[in-house]
């Protein structure tokens, strides 16, 4: 009976040593998978930094439209441009004179049933963009113009 109780406490001290090293083992994971997640947020990419839109606002048009069924009809339109740099504001500002040009010549080859709905006016949006990234100079750079945004619109 001696050595069966001898063996009994020896497999007893194993079963302890066995369950403390796989609790300790258990709580090192645990420990690394929650400090893994604190590390991630900490070594994260930074935010992208928020863009200030810029904004080039163009005085207001009154144009002839192209005559249709209704006859001569007339357009009121302030409009502002979202450009992408400073450089375009600054070409854009400095040419302005041919810039309300090009806008003038094409609004009045509009017909107001064309300006009439939103995809005509979207449409004329990006008629807009479409003239003014002709180069207004030689050896002008591209200019980043992003959206036309209309402030005033009215046919008459």
């Amino acid at each position: 009976m001696a050595e069966s109780s001898g063996g009994s406490k020896k497999l007893l001290w194993v079963m302890i040593i066995l369950v403390l090293l796989s609790s300790i083992g258990a709580a090192a994971a645990i420990y690394m998978v929650l400090d893994q997640r604190g590390g991630d947020e900490s070594k994260s990419e930074p935010v992208a930094q928020r863009e200030t839109p810029l904004f080039l606002r163009i005085d207001p048009f009154t144009v002839n439209l192209a005559d249709d069924r209704l006859g001569s009809r007339l357009l009121y339109t302030g409009m502002t441009l979202r450009v992408g740099n400073d450089e375009t504001t600054q070409i854009l500002t400095e040419h302005m004179p041919q810039v309300r040009s090009r806008l003038l010549i094409l609004l009045s080859s509009k017909q107001a049933s064309d300006l009439t709905t939103v995809e005509g006016k979207e449409q004329l949006g990006r008629d807009i963009i479409d003239r003014l990234s002709v180069p207004l100079t030689e050896n002008q750079p591209p200019l980043d113009l992003r959206e036309v945004l209309f402030t005033e619109f009215i046919v008459q």
